[in-house]
């Protein structure tokens, strides 16, 4: 199983991820270590990543998944992944930008059963707050507001975990164990 750990920027994917990865014992892919440098220096301006300057970073967390799906292992990967589109391309790749959604046309499903999102979603000023405070990241706070207007949240159908950031860190982690053990527990994985 994949589980990617998604939202926007400071909402606490990373430390969720970390927190994960030491208690399952399951490999951690930090999305932010994807990025290419020109992404990061763009951000650091505090200019917000279009669509085309993601496309790069989404196809190699895309190649990390499969290789962690192909290798039967479960693992984490955090990646904001703040639209439908995104998250198709990190469960499809290129596939995805090829899909058409026309009356009579192939569509991609909208999850794969082996892939789940935990979307991590809260208040605007607690997330401002959150980035405001801290500290050594290229991700500027003043680029909240662009992450959260383009924003879709995930629908049920895309094997989402919803998971409020009022919580501590590991109260979301037991839900997330709790819904590991029913899915390994289940005939139909």
């Amino acid at each position: 199983m994949i589980y990617i750990i998604m939202g926007v920027s400071g909402s606490g994917k990373s430390t969720l991820g970390a927190f994960l990865s030491e208690k399952l014992g399951w490999p951690l892919h930090e999305g932010d270590n994807f990025h290419p440098p020109e992404n990061i220096m763009k951000m650091a301006r505090g200019e917000p990543l279009t669509d085309q300057d993601r496309l790069p970073w989404l196809l190699k967390l895309h190649e990390v998944i499969e290789r962690e799906r192909c290798s039967g292992c479960d693992a984490l990967v955090v990646c904001s992944a703040l639209k439908r589109l995104y998250r198709q391309i990190l469960l499809y790749g290129t596939k995805a930008l090829t899909s058409s959604s026309g009356p009579g046309q192939d569509i991609l499903p909208p999850a794969s059963p082996d892939v789940f999102f935990l979307f991590l979603h809260g208040d605007y000023e607690l997330l401002h707050q959150r980035m405001v405070a801290r500290r050594g990241h290229y991700m500027k706070a003043d680029l909240l507001r662009s992450q959260c207007d383009v924003l879709e949240p995930p629908l049920d159908e895309e094997n989402v975990l919803p998971l409020d950031i009022r919580r501590s860190i590991p109260d979301m982690a037991m839900e997330v164990e709790r819904h590991v053990i029913s899915l390994k527990s289940s005939p139909t994985l």
